[in-house]
């Protein structure tokens, strides 16, 4: 009789399907998503949900976005390896886990001290030595490591993140949702010249970004 795979024993295959039926074609990118364990990063009570196409709830009212989602927002930085990433948001790590392969180093700050340590705890466990951790508020950026060649957000943003982009060095990439609690607008801004060119790729649904220059102060 054959014996059932636990639920993330071979999550490559599914997780490069999912990815590729919503049409992300970047092999490098494909590579690292399906070698990283979704399930791992999940906590107990909702691991089993770790192959499904959406988002998973990781407790503190929060989510871990759908991979496509994911892959979508770290397709759009344009990663070639040498970069140093900013991540407000860090959550469960999952889309940490796949910057911290893609990039030379990775910058993430959360505002919840219990998915910080929880992410960190897996993610240094399994070996991740280019990750920096951060706790507070994630709307005001890490001013002491600015400027970052990359910055992503990842959580709905009110209005354009002004203090993040200050962060942003020249020609970099910042991918940020913006809009209301309804939805959002992923956006991909360019530095250039000093001001923002911006493209809206895709209408997406994130938790608010809360902070100094996000839900709080509106």
């Amino acid at each position: 009789m054959r014996v059932p795979n636990p639920p993330d024993a071979v999550p490559g295959a599914e997780i490069i399907r999912q990815l590729q039926r919503h049409g992300i074609q970047d092999a490098r990118l494909l590579q690292v998503m399906s070698s990283i364990s979704r399930a791992q990063l999940l906590p107990p009570e909702t691991r089993d949900q770790a192959l499904i196409d959406g988002a998973v709830p990781i407790g503190c009212e929060q989510t871990m976005s759908q991979p496509v989602v994911v892959a979508a927002m770290t397709q759009a930085l344009r990663l070639r390896g040498a970069e140093r990433v900013l991540e407000i948001g860090t959550g469960s790590g999952y889309q940490t886990a796949v910057l911290s392969r893609l990039a030379a180093e990775v910058f993430t700050v959360e505002r919840l001290p219990t998915l910080s340590l929880r992410a960190r705890g897996i993610l240094d466990g399994n070996g991740s030595e280019n990750i920096h951790y951060r706790i507070g508020d994630g709307t005001l950026g890490w001013p002491e490591e600015a400027p970052f060649d990359r910055i992503i957000v990842t959580a709905g943003a009110p209005t354009f993140p002004t203090e993040l982009f200050r962060q942003l060095i020249e020609n970099g990439i910042l991918v940020v949702p913006i809009g209301d609690d309804e939805g959002q607008q992923l956006t991909v801004v360019r530095k250039s010249n000093g001001e923002p060119i911006s493209e809206e790729i895709m209408a997406c649904r994130f938790v608010k970004l809360i902070g100094q220059e996000g839900w709080f102060a509106c």
